[in-house]
């Protein structure tokens, strides 16, 4: 049988069609707009999502034998707010993961509420791209929209309602709105009253690899879909990533290297650092996860070469850097300001070191350490934790760079293991459709099973001293210049 992934991203959703043994036969990738209505600020139309969604089915199984696909699932951008009406009609554009309207919200729920009781309730703190304090701020500024709202939905899992019917949600992406008691795994009565929304607005609960429904008969027209397709539940991206390669069970580790930038580290057992730097959710494999996210990574990368170089190859530039651990120029990875673990929506990118000596070179290498060393911080906190942690998979675009998978390697000193498929959310989607139609018996088995290393990147020891002596001087960085970015807002 053949499974559909759905890699919901924030500048395209990628699909891609995987048969029961991993092989991928298919991948197709539509784009769509990214809105900025204000500084900082962050949104999408669900429409656009949902259209894109159905060309890129019709082209993924375009010369295939459609009745061959089982099942379809979902890795998909956490913490949007799609607000839908009785109607189940969007009402504004959703607003995304990496907007930063919130941060008067953000504060109330950590200092008057309080971030004990918030750890509470929900085993974290807020967070300014978390989904209650958008809903907050919808409740204050935008009064007429949220009274109408009738359902919340994440951004995946308005895909998921638009193709099953079913208003549900998964235990992953769901634990990252603030709204869920992570470790009972059920909506926290508690947080729906403090953001004045009831249970009843909210999805119902699933494991990722649950089945919520079957394909509609109109879609499955439209596409040339059996009617008996099965929609599975899926997982936030970062989840979804983690069944892509094989990060699942206990004390395993993955990082990603996209638009936003995460380690994500797989626990069998519940468990939430006292300061609350990591996130702790649910996983996809039922289970549970801490994670640590920075929201600009490989998007830091983009935006220095096109933007500011003004070029698209990326290779051409990196093939100038020579001089590892040894650069004087330290770069903020903080565009959208950072959440993991410094939790300041009012950070910014930020180059310190500069001489009339420093190259293009130097200052596209500092970009690609900046975010190696905004990764390591959490990387800190998890080792504070008594997490033990040698190595770790790698996925997302910044991870076919063979020069960052090195600096990642040594700047963190551990052994990187590049998978066969880089496809990280849109094959765990993939992975957890199978699990779901049955092809498998769970997502450890199907991941064993499907996710193969083919190359280790093994850190340097004399490369691991130089970076241990830049990433000691990195730290300071940040609190040195904090209070300048509150003033500079």
């Amino acid at each position: 049988m053949l499974y559909i992934g759905i890699d919901l991203g924030t500048s395209a959703v990628k699909l891609l069609l995987m048969d029961g043994g991993g092989k991928i036969h298919n991948i197709v990738s539509k784009e769509y707009p990214l809105y900025f209505p204000h500084p900082g600020w962050s949104e999408q139309n669900p429409e656009d999502w949902y259209e894109q969604t159905i060309d890129g089915i019709r082209e993924l199984i375009k010369g295939t034998d459609a009745s061959q696909v089982a099942g379809i699932s979902f890795g998909g951008q956490m913490h949007g707010l799609v607000a839908l009406d009785k109607e189940d009609k969007v009402i504004r554009p959703a607003i995304l993961w990496n907007d930063g309207r919130t941060a008067k919200e953000t504060d109330y729920l950590n200092q008057v509420i309080g971030k004990e009781k918030l750890s509470e309730y929900t085993a974290n703190i807020a967070f300014a791209g978390f989904t209650a304090p958008k809903l907050l701020w919808m409740k204050e500024n935008e009064p007429e929209n949220f009274a109408k709202i009738a359902k919340i939905m994440l951004p995946k899992d308005y895909l998921a309602y638009c193709l099953s019917g079913v208003h549900c949600t998964d235990y992953s992406d769901a634990s990252g709105m603030l709204l869920m008691d992570v470790k009972n795994k059920c909506w926290s009565k508690e947080m729906t009253e403090i953001c004045g929304v009831t249970e009843e607005q909210l999805p119902r609960l699933y494991e990722s690899y649950d089945v919520v429904g079957t394909l509609k008969p109109e879609l499955a027209e439209e596409t040339g879909l059996s009617r008996e397709v099965k929609i599975i539940a899926g997982a936030g991206d970062n989840a979804a990533a983690a069944v892509g390669t094989g990060t699942v069970g206990d004390g395993m580790c993955n990082i990603s290297l996209g638009t936003s930038g995460t380690i994500f580290i797989s626990s069998r057992n519940f468990g939430v650092d006292d300061n609350n730097a990591l996130h702790s959710f649910a996983h996809a494999d039922g289970r549970y996860h801490l994670m640590g996210c920075m929201l600009s990574a490989a998007s830091c990368n983009k935006w220095w070469n096109e933007d500011i170089l003004g070029t698209a190859d990326f290779a051409a530039e990196q093939a100038a850097i020579t001089k590892l651990g040894e650069n004087q120029v330290f770069y903020l990875p903080y565009l959208m300001g950072e959440r993991s673990p410094h939790n300041d929506p009012k950070a910014r990118g930020t180059f310190i070191g500069m001489t009339m000596d420093t190259t293009r070179a130097d200052m596209t290498q500092a970009v690609l350490e900046g975010v190696a060393f905004g990764l390591r911080d959490s990387l800190e906190v998890a080792r504070k934790l008594g997490v033990k942690i040698e190595r770790t998979k790698i996925c997302g675009g910044g991870a076919k760079s063979p020069l960052w998978k090195k600096i990642i390697a040594n700047v963190m000193d551990l052994k990187v293991d590049v998978i066969e498929s880089e496809e990280g959310p849109g094959y765990g989607g993939a992975i957890l459709a199978a699990v779901g139609c049955g092809e498998y018996g769970s997502v450890e088995e199907a991941a064993g099973k499907l996710v193969k290393v083919i190359d280790t990147v093994e850190p340097d020891k004399e490369l691991v001293a130089k970076y241990e002596e830049r990433y000691q001087k990195f730290k300071n960085i940040y609190p040195a210049v904090k209070g300048l970015f509150q003033k500079l807002s």
